[in-house]
């Protein structure tokens, strides 16, 4: 790739400008309907509070003061929201980072009223403002995940996308490309980099964006490819005064500066950051594998399953009967899979496909659409009348559901493999079976058959070195949504 030498043209000028008000616009689009949720959990909270107030001891009847007092609680309420953050840029879209300053301002917002309350002797309705401030929070939660979509939607479209001009080692900048790649709604795209070390008579090396010399270059970078931010990665810098020297370049420039530790795959929760004598020191909590295959998750599925039994048996009735009707074959398909710790376990699925399918599989398997590990068939031969439908919803998998209960499996975990899958594993993919193989996981949220078997195996080890009961019911909810939308089943 050659250096880019030519100079910002108007059109490069015009587009900043464009983002930057696409930007505001997003972020007063938000700020209104902010205001319009919370004008409406006032007059809910206003409507309902009458219901329950008869359940109160001596509490007072609701009347039009609660009214004529919630504009100045919403003021409250939004200044709480702007002064903490959450109209910045930087967050627009963030998910869990822009709901937590959602649900942590709200608190605040809820203790300043009470301190003025009580500092100026003025009465409140209680059941009022616990009405309001849990609808608000509900209605403000609703309207950033609203928001949140309409920004992802956009950025994958290719609008309110970040120029990155990226300062690290090429090694580095592939995988910072390929994770970015991977999450197309962060709304990063990187434009081009400067290399350490290298100047414009090593221009010519071989990358996937412009190389525009070495740090030195890195304003001259910025200029030229109009980025808004500049991403230091692996080997980006050696020392803590050569990224300092960045910073003071770049001031007054109106860009971002951004560091990526070296923590690709490691969840935020298990990433602390503390400051000593000037340092900054980033802990890493050790992996949560043993928590994983631990106590609380294995009570957490045995309820969870029962329930999803009891809640279902009708339904896996009806599908056993149409599977018996359908070709007079066995209800059930038992095939033995690999579980915690290399033991072999039989899983249960309503069988989908003819009775003889394992048969047939030497006759199929140059028609495999997946991978040389996995076989996949988009329209597999063997798959009966009855096995379609419940393939595509996912039906057939209910019966994993006793293969939870026994121990053999869990809800949420990583893939079940075949043994000839696992021999083919080089050694780190073997870190995945340090727990039980789940019913649903990252993979079947991420595309399901459509997923590459590499990108299943990365999110496996993600999920066994990030595992949290949150994650878990996160993963189940996200799973019910992928399996309405019947997405890469087959």
């Amino acid at each position: 790739m050659t250096y880019l030498a030519e100079r910002p043209s108007a059109v490069v000028a015009q587009r900043q400008v464009s983002l930057v008000r696409q930007l505001r616009l997003v972020m007063l689009a938000a700020a209104g309907l902010d205001v319009t949720v919370l004008a409406a959990a006032g007059l809910l909270a206003h409507t309902f509070t009458g219901l329950v107030e008869p359940y109160l001891p001596d509490g007072p009847v609701a009347d039009i003061r609660d009214i004529v007092v919630t504009p100045w609680i919403a003021l409250l309420w939004l200044g709480t929201l702007c002064f903490r953050g959450a109209y910045r840029r930087r967050v627009l879209g963030a998910g869990y980072e822009e709901f937590q300053l959602v649900v942590s301002s709200s608190c605040v917002a809820a203790g300043l009223l009470g301190a003025v309350a009580f500092l100026g002797d003025q009465h409140m309705d209680r059941a009022f403002v616990v009405l309001y401030f849990g609808c608000g929070v509900l209605g403000l939660l609703a309207g950033r995940y609203a928001v949140r979509k309409v920004v992802h939607g956009a950025r994958r479209r290719g609008h309110l996308l970040t120029r990155v001009v990226a300062v690290c080692e090429p090694g580095a900048l592939d995988e910072l490309m390929t994770q970015l790649g991977r999450t197309p709604q962060l709304g990063f795209q990187v434009v081009g980099t400067c290399v350490p070390g290298l100047g414009r008579e090593a221009a010519d090396v071989s990358l996937p964006v412009p190389l525009f010399g070495g740090v030195e270059s890195i304003v001259e970078a910025c200029e030229l490819t109009d980025a808004h931010t500049v991403l230091v990665g692996g080997g980006g810098t050696s020392t803590s005064r050569a990224l300092r020297q960045i910073g003071w370049e770049l001031e007054g420039r109106n860009v971002d500066l951004v560091v990526v530790p070296s923590l690709i795959d490691v969840a935020g929760p298990r990433v602390h950051m503390r400051h000593l004598a000037g340092l900054p020191l980033v802990h890493i909590e050790e992996p949560g594998v043993r928590r994983a295959g631990g106590l609380a998750k294995r009570a957490f599925d045995i309820v969870v399953a029962s329930l999803m039994l009891l809640l279902l048996s009708p339904l896996m009735i009806a599908i056993a009967l149409a599977v018996k009707l359908g070709d007079r074959g066995p209800v059930f398909f038992r095939q033995e899979r690999m579980g915690r710790n290399g033991t072999t376990f039989k899983m249960t699925k309503f069988r989908s496909m003819v009775v003889d399918a394992d048969e047939k599989l030497a006759e199929l398997s140059d028609f495999n659409d997946v991978d040389d590990v996995l076989f996949k068939m988009r329209n597999d031969p063997r798959v009966t009348k009855v096995g379609g439908p419940i393939r595509k919803w996912s039906l057939d998998e209910l019966p994993q559901l006793f293969d939870v209960l026994r121990g053999d499996m869990s809800l949420v975990g990583p893939r079940p493999p075949l043994a000839r899958e696992v021999e083919l594993y080089p050694p780190e993919m073997h870190r995945r079976m340090l727990v039980r193989p789940g019913l649903t996981g990252l993979w079947q949220i991420s595309g399901r058959s459509d997923l590459p078997f590499e990108e299943a195996v990365r999110m496996d080890l993600y999920y066994v070195d990030n595992w949290s009961i949150v994650s878990d019911v996160i993963i189940m909810l996200k799973t019910a949504r992928a399996v309405v939308m019947s997405r890469g089943a087959y």
